[in-house]
């Protein structure tokens, strides 16, 4: 599988190989079986696993949950190696760089693709689809270019986060 289907189908469920909000430790230790590095904050009341360029998080209860994700692509275009181990691991295959405009063409085709609410961030477009809690931020300036990072209309980082509940 290739990254963008990967990211289009993150997109359109807020799950990564099976995995969301509110999967245990346990669940995601045998949906993902690719080295990692554990950082718990010094309470103990959060964990962040990072896997090189994916990051997830957790929060303690009776067993560590999910509670949020980030694939950090910008990440790539200095350290491609990362995409190489992950595609070892995963079988999924992600590019040096992500153009946003090929995860569109990718979502277009996909019957269930999120619509996005658009906001300026200060040099990145932040498209947010509600329904997967899933959030992608673009590179939106004109003076950035491929090279030692990801340039104008790539693909800096795709989060998912906890959808706020209102009792």
């Amino acid at each position: 599988m290739t990254g963008i289907e990967s990211l289009s189908s993150f997109i359109t469920t807020g799950r990564l190989h099976g995995i969301g909000i509110g999967s245990t430790l346990g669940e995601v230790d045998r949906a993902l079986r690719h080295r990692c590095v554990d950082v718990v904050d010094e309470g103990g009341a959060s964990l962040r696993r990072d896997y090189g360029f994916v990051e997830l998080y957790f929060n303690p209860g009776e067993e560590w949950v999910m509670s949020g994700g980030s694939i950090e692509l910008q990440r790539l275009a200095h350290a491609p190696e990362l995409a190489t181990r992950w595609s070892e691991s995963t079988g999924v295959e992600f590019a040096r760089y992500t153009a946003w405009a090929d995860v569109r063409e990718a979502l277009s085709s996909v019957p269930s693709a999120p619509e996005f609410t658009v906001t300026d961030q200060g040099g990145f477009r932040d498209y947010r689809a509600e329904r997967s809690c899933v959030s992608v931020l673009v590179v939106d300036d004109d003076e950035e270019e491929r090279g030692y990072r990801v340039g104008h209309g790539d693909v800096w980082s795709v989060s998912l986060w906890a959808p706020v509940r209102v009792n």
